[in-house]
C-alpha cells in the first residue's frame, strides 16, 4: 500500500479486540526450537515480523503447520544446521530483528548459533551486549568469521551461573532464559526485564518442563533440565495495540472498549488516561475509555515495565497536543523515539 487516505472529523466508537502480543510471539516461536516435540501456539498475530520469523524457522528445517486462524504447530525435529552458515540465512537475519531470539534456543539445544547485525525499526541504539555477556557467562564462545560481518557462537556445554544484567533488556532477558533452561546446574539472573511477555515466556517454558522461578520479579532462578517436551500455549493480548486503540478513541473524542485484554498489564496507560481527563472503566477482561471532555496537560516519563511504555510515547504525545496547558514528555529508553515529532 503506497498511501492511506484519512477523512477526519469522525469520533471512534465501539468495541475492538487486539491481536496477540507481537513481542511475546517472537519469543515463544523461537522457544519451539528447544524441543524435538510438537508445540502448538495460539493467538499468533498476523503481522509481517512474525510471519517472516515463521518463514525463517521453516528455512532451518522446522515443520510448521497452520491449524486454524492464528494457531500454528511447530516441530523442530530435523534442523538444518548447515543452513545457519549460509549467506542467505545471514541476509534474512539482518532484515529481521526478532531473529536474534533464535540464538538462545539454538545454543541450548544444538550448541551452536550464528549472528549478524539484526534489522528492525530506527528508534535508537538497541544494544545486544546483554545477550552476548549472558551467553558468555553461561560458557559460550564467540568467533568472528573473517570476511563477513558474522559471528559464530559455540558452546559444547552451557553451565548455570550467577549474572547481574547491566540493563533490564527484554529480548536479552528472554534470550538468556531460553539458553539457561537446559544448562547444567542453576542460573540466577538479577535485574531482569519484568514485562508481561517475559513472564509469559517463562510460563510457556515451564509448561514444557523447564524449572523457572521469579519471572516478573527482581531475580529469576532457573534449574537446568535435560530436555523439554511438547506443549500447547496461548499468547497474551498485545498491550501496545490495546493502548493504541484507546488513544485513537481519545484523540477523536470517542468511546472505545478494548476487550480480551489483561487490565493489569495496561495500568501505566490507563492511569495516565485518567490523569489527562478521560473516563476509564475496567472489567475482568476489558477496558473502556471515554474522552468526551477537555484534555488536561501532564508529565510523562517512559520507563521499563511497570512504568509507562516507550512504545506508547508517540500516541501519548499526539494526544497531549490537544490538551490544555503545557505537557512535558521525557523519553528514557530510546534516544531517537522523537523522530516523528517534526512531522
Amino acid at each position: 500500500m503506497a498511501s492511506f487516505i484519512i477523512e477526519g472529523g469522525h469520533l471512534l466508537q465501539g468495541t475492538i479486540t487486539p491481536q496477540g502480543a507481537k513481542n511475546e510471539a517472537l519469543q515463544v516461536i523461537c522457544a519451539t526450537l528447544l524441543t524435538r516435540e510438537e508445540v502448538i501456539i495460539k493467538n499468533i498475530p498476523d503481522i509481517r515480523d512474525v510471519n517472516n520469523l515463521i518463514l525463517l524457522l521453516q528455512d532451518i528445517g522446522v515443520k510448521v503447520e497452520r491449524r486454524e486462524e492464528n494457531t500454528y504447530s511447530f516441530k523442530a525435529d530435523e534442523l538444518r544446521l548447515d543452513y545457519l552458515e549460509s549467506d542467505e540465512f545471514v541476509m534474512k537475519c539482518s532484515q529481521l530483528r526478532g531473529s536474534v531470539l533464535m540464538i538462545g534456543p539454538l545454543l541450548a539445544r544444538m550448541g551452536k548459533a550464528v549472528i549478524t547485525k539484526p534489522g528492525g525499526d530506527k528508534i535508537g541504539r538497541r544494544r545486544l551486549d546483554t545477550h552476548f555477556l549472558g551467553f558468555e557467562k553461561l560458557g559460550a564462545k564467540f568467533n568472528r568469521i573473517e570476511g563477513r560481518d558474522v559471528y559464530e557462537i559455540k558452546a559444547r556445554l552451557l553451565k548455570g551461573t550467577y549474572m547481574l544484567l547491566d540493563e533490564a533488556s527484554v529480548t536479552g532477558t528472554a534470550n538468556i532464559i531460553m539458553a539457561a533452561v537446559m544448562a547444567q546446574g542453576n542460573t540466577v539472573i538479577e535485574n531482569p526485564a519484568k514485562e508481561p511477555h517475559v513472564v509469559d515466556l517463562a510460563n510457556m517454558l515451564n509448561s514444557m518442563g523447564a524449572r523457572i522461578r521469579g519471572a516478573g520479579t527482581d531475580i529469576i532462578r532457573i534449574k537446568g533440565v535435560e530436555r523439554l517436551h511438547k506443549t500447547e500455549y496461548t499468547i497474551i493480548p498485545d498491550q501496545i495495540e490495546a493502548g493504541t486503540f484507546m488513544f485513537a478513541g481519545v484523540v477523536t473524542r470517542g468511546d472505545v472498549t478494548v476487550r480480551n485484554v489483561i487490565p493489569k498489564h495496561l495500568e501505566a496507560i490507563t492511569s495516565k488516561l485518567q490523569e489527562i481527563g478521560c473516563v476509564v472503566e475496567e472489567y475482568d477482561d476489558a477496558v473502556r475509555v471515554i474522552a468526551d471532555g477537555p484534555l488536561k496537560a501532564t508529565r510523562v516519563k517512559t520507563l521499563p515495565y511497570p512504568g509507562f511504555p516507550t512504545d506508547m510515547q508517540p500516541q501519548m504525545t499526539v494526544a497531549l497536543t490537544l490538551a490544555t496547558g503545557t505537557s512535558i514528555v521525557t523519553e528514557n529508553i530510546f534516544e531517537s523515539r522523537f523522530k516523528y515529532v517534526s512531522e
